[in-house]
């Protein structure tokens, strides 16, 4: 006895093996949540205090380099990043009349701690006093 097979059958076997298929794909062994964790662990939160020879300095600016991310600190001199860094990141370290400072991130850095130094600024010259300033007239 032959045993016919009927479209409905055909399309019913198909759709098993294409459902059987689809849940022992390699894609779909893996999932977002684990690549995340991975990325997490190698991402943190950087906090730090920014100071001088006399004491923490409010108002330093500290950003991510190539971004225009940043933070300044407070009146303490502390700050916290607003973004988790990874490794390999550079944080430029900024204040009117001091010397810009550049501090890596490394796989231990959790906390920075960094004295900045004054920037000497040297203007040579004199200034011309021969002739005396004369102003345009407007009418």
């Amino acid at each position: 006895m032959k045993t016919q097979f009927t479209n409905a059958r055909k399309l019913g076997y198909v759709a098993i093996f294409m459902m059987v298929a689809c849940a022992f794909s390699p894609i779909y062994g893996q999932t977002g949540k684990v690549a995340s964790t991975e990325v997490a662990q190698k991402e943190r939160v950087i906090k730090g205090t920014i100071s001088d020879e006399q004491g923490p300095l409010p108002g330093v600016n500290i950003t991510l380099k190539g971004s225009d991310i940043g933070v300044a600190t407070n009146e303490k001199g502390e700050f916290t990043f607003p973004k988790p860094l990874k490794d390999g990141d550079i944080l430029l370290v900024s204040y009117l009349g001091y010397k810009t400072s550049e501090v890596k991130i490394k796989p231990e850095t959790s906390f920075v701690k960094l004295i900045i130094s004054e920037e000497v600024i040297e203007f040579m010259g004199s200034l011309n006093t021969n002739k005396p300033y004369k102003s345009k007239r407007t009418n």
